[in-house]
């Protein structure tokens, strides 16, 4: 039972937080485990899943012997059992070389962080980009696996479990004590008990402190759930506010985004979905700290910009992913009609022509060859249409967050600079340190970076991917909030209001999840900004504000849709 110090102002976050473990999606095994066709051995895909991008969650030992967050007087299952974290959306994956403690895919060990000491090593568990990055189909039983798909992950959901169990850990002597003797082992005794305790303390004060001032401030007012994350707000308020110790650059983040897929997006000549990144290896080490990578931002001038970031690791996987040339890393999934449904060849013909007319002119891009640093040949790069926010009509907050966004980029400064100056600079500091440290010679350099200059900006508009694989992708708009293919072609009127994601379970006519309500589903209301399921309509009418092609009738829409299936 919970200790003595359980009371008074702790006590209601607690139980509103514990409350909250009901609402949590049961688990129930996919079944039969397929995986797309994707060009990847399964040693690559395994090395994906696991590979250290030097993120940090906390202690391996902490992580294996933390509880899940429910009262028990003789201890509770393991925190990271495979079936509880399947609960907040993370695909088990078994054991293996690269993964030998059965942890789920996107979760790293990395043996290279110091100890308290700051002597011995101690392994660090963190969350890697497989864990936003992969996703999986389900139906009659069957599941497929989709490498570089977005993930059905709800990582705010799984942060606030987390944090409780940690919670009931400090505040139950008999749950610390079993919490001790797992992480102490044969070092167990009062002594080292003590440190361990006295360091669960720290750790627990500065979460406290963070999520208070999040809560105070209510930095995050539209829940994410399922799929989604603002990843440019809080990664912005963890460099600028946490990692600064600076509560003037914390910033209200309500624009949460569907999690990207990542095949071809190493050959674009912009990424994230405002097109505000232009260099690979900048995106990869902004992830990376957003994701809670330790950087030094403040100090001696020899230490400043150091980071647990693995730039080694990261560019491994931009390789990984785009290949020596376009098509030749991680391609897109094929429909697969032995699990969903053959298609239907002779209206697929019909919508090609509809998708010829109405949507290659965006959603194609054009290949042309680039040349970022001097001395350099041009490189291949698709470039990607950019289109303005008054004309696509979808939710602009994204966008215009990252626009209006300001910070002061030391302690006592007094001028701002934009977000996209900021993190321009962060990156390339933490990059340029690292190729320092570890003296990288000058074409090697070249060659991490993608030879290309690591360049932000903030333009008001989206960018329109290519459609390939396009039906692995729902739900769809950036942030999420139309759950069907067949529903993006409707006016945005005749689109769910509401709906229920977290579920796997795939309609092939619909091409997207089952969005009926289930328990622990995540309600995703469109009415609240931030959700907004507007523009990219087809009405008729003149052009802009969000209608960007003619009204459509059934039978298109339906052509329309099994042409998009063979992308």
């Amino acid at each position: 039972m919970l200790g003595s110090k359980l009371a008074g102002r702790a006590l209601a976050p607690f139980l509103l937080a514990l409350a909250g473990c009901a609402n949590l999606p049961e688990y129930r095994p996919a079944g039969e485990l397929a995986f797309a066709e994707q060009n990847w051995s399964p040693a690559q895909r395994g090395w994906f899943y696991h590979t250290s991008q030097g993120t940090r969650l906390m202690p391996m030992a902490w992580f294996l012997a933390l509880e899940q967050p429910e009262l028990s007087l003789t201890g509770a299952p393991r925190f990271a059992a495979p079936e509880y974290l399947a609960r907040f959306g993370f695909l088990p994956d078994p054991p293996s070389a690269a993964n030998p403690q059965g942890l789920p895919v996107g979760f790293a060990p990395d043996d290279r962080f110091p100890g308290e000491d700051g002597q011995a090593r101690e392994v660090i568990v963190g969350l890697t980009c497989a864990a936003c990055h992969t996703g999986q189909i389900e139906r009659n039983g069957r599941a497929l696996r989709v490498d570089g798909g977005p993930a059905m992950t709800d990582t705010a959901a799984f942060q606030r479990q987390l944090g409780v169990a940690l919670f009931l850990t400090q505040q139950s002597e008999p749950r610390f004590g079993r919490f001790a003797a797992a992480v102490l082992g044969a070092e167990d005794g009062t002594a080292a008990r003590e440190r361990l305790k006295a360091r669960l303390d720290r750790a627990i004060a500065a979460g406290q402190d963070e999520t208070g001032q999040a809560r105070e401030a209510r930095l995050y007012p539209v829940a994410e759930g399922f799929g989604r994350l603002d990843a440019l707000g809080r990664g912005g308020n963890f460099v600028f506010g946490t990692v600064l110790n600076d509560r003037r650059n914390f910033a209200v983040a309500d624009a949460p985004v569907s999690y990207p897929a990542l095949w071809d997006a190493p050959w674009f000549d912009w990424v994230q979905y405002n097109g505000a990144i232009r260099q690979p290896m900048g995106r990869n080490v902004a992830e990376a700290m957003g994701v809670r990578a330790g950087t030094k931002l403040s100090g001696p001038p020899e230490e400043l910009y150091r980071s647990t970031v693995r730039i080694e690791n990261i560019h491994a996987m931009e390789v990984l992913l785009a290949g020596p040339a376009p098509g030749a890393g991680l391609r897109p999934p094929a429909w697969p009609e032995d699990l969903l449904g053959p298609i239907d060849r002779a209206a697929a013909g019909r919508g090609e022509v509809l998708y010829r007319n109405l949507c290659a002119g965006c959603h194609e891009g054009r290949w042309e060859s680039a040349a970022d640093l001097p001395g350099e040949p041009p490189r291949r790069e698709l470039r990607l249409t950019m289109v303005p926010l008054e004309r696509i009509g979808t939710d602009p907050k994204a966008a215009t967050n990252f626009i209006r966004r300001r910070a002061y980029p030391e302690a006592g400064s007094t001028a701002q600079i934009s977000a996209a100056e900021g993190l321009q600079r962060v990156t390339t500091g933490v990059i340029g340190a690292w190729y320092a440290q570890n003296g990288i010679p000058e074409a090697r350099r070249r060659e991490m970076d993608g030879y290309r200059v690591n360049e932000w900006r903030a333009p008001a508009a989206y960018r329109a991917r290519p459609l390939n694989g396009v039906w692995a992708t729902a739900p769809y708009l950036h942030n999420g909030s139309v759950p069907t293919l067949y529903q993006l072609l409707l006016p945005a009127e005749r689109r769910d209001a509401a709906f229920f994601v977290g579920s796997r379970q795939f309609n092939p006519r619909e091409v997207g999840f089952e969005t009926r309500p289930f328990e622990g589903g995540f309600r995703f209301d469109t009415a609240i900004p931030g959700n907004s399921n507007r523009g990219h309509e087809f009405r008729d009418g003149p052009r802009g504000n969000g209608t960007i092609g003619p009204a459509l009738g059934e039978d298109q829409r339906r052509d329309l849709v099994e042409f998009l299936k063979t992308l």
